[in-house]
């Protein structure tokens, strides 16, 4: 195989076996940081090596055992001679061999590394550069492209998040007792964000990230695989695969925006759609009240069993989300209420939860506030104050196809 074809076959691999091999190594040296170096140097390993030699049967397991080899000689350089032999025996005696049968043992490292880059002594921003570091397998200038910063941002987050793991002392495991859902919400939150980004991208001139939405589909997954008896991760693998299902029917062939009611329903992706149908029947299946993002997924599976836009069932939506109110309070459930609850009983109902949310701090730069008041004020006539909303929503925004749209809907509401 010629190098430059040898080289792009490691990189491949790496990337899809990264997060493996920095959660496997890092059960040894227990440090992340040191983990995905050592991981990395495997790679420069292959770099060297497989052109000479030829891509090995199975380049993954070729990759763990030579980053857990260099882990368990680092760990052996560390201590003294007795106390390096009986750490190393340990490690050894610790460290599965990258066999097929091992596959459980991996898994359990990959929670580790979940729960670990999504700790919450490190800031939001914080917990999603790592997360996509050590689990996407992104660069820092893939991440900095997505979220729109600067790529030197970027890695200033990733090595203080490290060094606060590090000096924190922070625990390379899975959280046990009443820690564990506590930490659970950091984890799910994070990889929630990360969808939501690549969904509806903050700003910049493209409304979605597909690749953003495919890292936090492969994040939630995973997730929903290593933790099967957890109801709320399997509601948020199904709320992505739901939301994601209608990607390719929420942009025109220019990249415009389209408001749901305008979406060709052809066009969701109905493996996706019975896809988060399994999840959140799983989800209800495993019993217990219903939490923030299972409730979420109720309300994307009402959307999604609806063949057109005149079939949703706007009650169910409405009381889906008063339970979601109930569950997890915030300023913008109370918004998306008050959408329902116009479809469900009337633009002038809605209006008044909206009006209710204007003195909200949380919302004060907030453009979709304006946003659903225009659309309420145009359903109800009220031309002039619809116009003012949508113009007022477009300058707040920093997307800007959001904006164009904005700005196309004030100019056609009738006068």
């Amino acid at each position: 195989m010629p190098v430059t074809a040898t080289s792009s076959a490691v990189e491949a691999v790496y990337r899809i076996e990264s997060a493996r091999i920095i959660a496997g190594t890092a059960r040894i040296v227990r440090d992340v940081g040191i983990a995905e170096e050592i991981a990395q140097d495997a790679l420069v390993a292959a770099l060297e090596q497989w052109p000479e030699d030829g891509v090995p049967d199975r380049p993954g397991a070729w990759l763990m055992a030579t980053a857990k080899h260099r882990a368990i000689d680092l760990v052996r350089r560390r201590e003294t001679y007795a106390r390096k032999l009986a750490e190393a025996g340990r490690a050894l005696e610790d460290v599965p061999p990258p066999e097929p049968a091992d596959l459980d043992g991996i898994d359990d490292d990959l929670l580790r590394l979940i729960f670990t880059s999504c700790h919450p002594v490190l800031s939001t921003e914080a917990r999603v550069a790592l997360t996509l570091r050590l689990l996407g397998g992104l660069g820092t200038d893939e991440i900095a492209r997505a979220f729109l910063v600067r790529e030197s941002t970027v890695a200033q987050r990733i090595v203080r998040a490290k060094r606060t793991l590090g000096r924190t002392g922070v625990p390379f495991e899975v959280p046990s007792g009443p820690e564990r859902p506590a930490r659970l919400g950091s984890v799910l939150d994070v990889i929630y964000l990360i969808f939501n980004e690549g969904y509806a991208a903050t700003a910049g001139d493209d409304l979605l990230r597909p690749a953003l939405c495919e890292d936090a589909l492969r994040l939630a997954r995973l997730l929903a695989g290593l933790m099967d008896r957890e109801p709320e991760v399997h509601g948020l693998a199904a709320l992505l695969e739901l939301q994601a299902s209608r990607t390719r029917a929420r942009t025109g062939a220019d990249g415009t925006p389209l408001l749901l009611a305008e979406q060709n329903r052809a066009r969701w992706d109905h493996l996706l759609i019975r896809r988060g149908f399994a999840a959140l029947e799983r989800a209800h299946a495993l019993g217990g009240a219903p939490g923030p993002y299972t409730l979420q997924a109720a309300i994307a599976a009402c959307h999604a069993r609806a063949a057109r836009w005149s079939d949703t069932d706007w009650p169910v939506i409405a009381a889906l989300y008063g339970r979601l109110v109930a569950v997890a309070p915030s300023p913008v459930v109370e918004l998306n209420r008050a959408v329902a609850v116009s479809m469900a009983q009337g633009p002038e109902a809605g209006l008044a939860l909206t009006d209710a949310l204007l003195d909200d701090p949380a919302l004060a730069g907030y453009h979709l506030l304006p946003s659903v008041r225009g659309d309420l004020l145009e359903r109800l006539g009220r031309g002039e104050e619809a116009r003012a909303a949508f113009v007022r929503a477009s300058e707040l925004t920093r997307n800007a196809r959001e904006r164009e749209l904005l700005l196309a809907r004030a100019e056609g509401v009738s006068r």
